[in-house]
């Protein structure tokens, strides 16, 4: 069993930053493909990154590429979401997920067989 939790999320004003770190414990994740989704409000949830097994791959939403990166830290056996920029409309309640199965990060939220519990970002205007 994996499990994940994340941290680093927090209250920032529209154009600042913040890194969410997603620590994995229970078995390594280094061979995992990983992902960050999201929830904001009365929403449904959302992909926002990916990030392949060898971690020379990635995917991101379209209204958060080049502001948004996800990375990998092996040693650790941490993945992180690191946010610049940030806007009111990125508040939400961030996951990090992780699939065993596929070498390239999916969109699809059924394929990831393990989540967190979620970190809160809030973004004031």
């Amino acid at each position: 069993q994996v499990q994940l939790i994340e941290s680093g999320g927090g209250l920032v004003q529209a154009g600042g930053s913040l890194r969410l770190s997603c620590a994995a414990s229970g078995r390594t994740v280094n061979n995992y493909s990983m992902g960050w989704f999201r929830q904001g409000s009365g929403k449904e949830r959302e992909f926002v990154a990916g990030l392949s097994r060898s971690g020379r791959t990635t995917d991101y939403t379209d209204s958060v590429k080049g502001r948004f990166s996800i990375s990998r830290d092996n040693a650790k056996n941490t993945v992180y979401l690191q946010m610049n920029s940030l806007k009111p409309e990125d508040t939400a309640v961030y996951y990090c997920a992780a699939d065993p199965d596929w070498i390239l990060a999916t969109r699809d939220q059924a394929r990831y067989d393990y989540w967190g519990q979620g970190t809160q970002v809030t973004v004031s205007s």
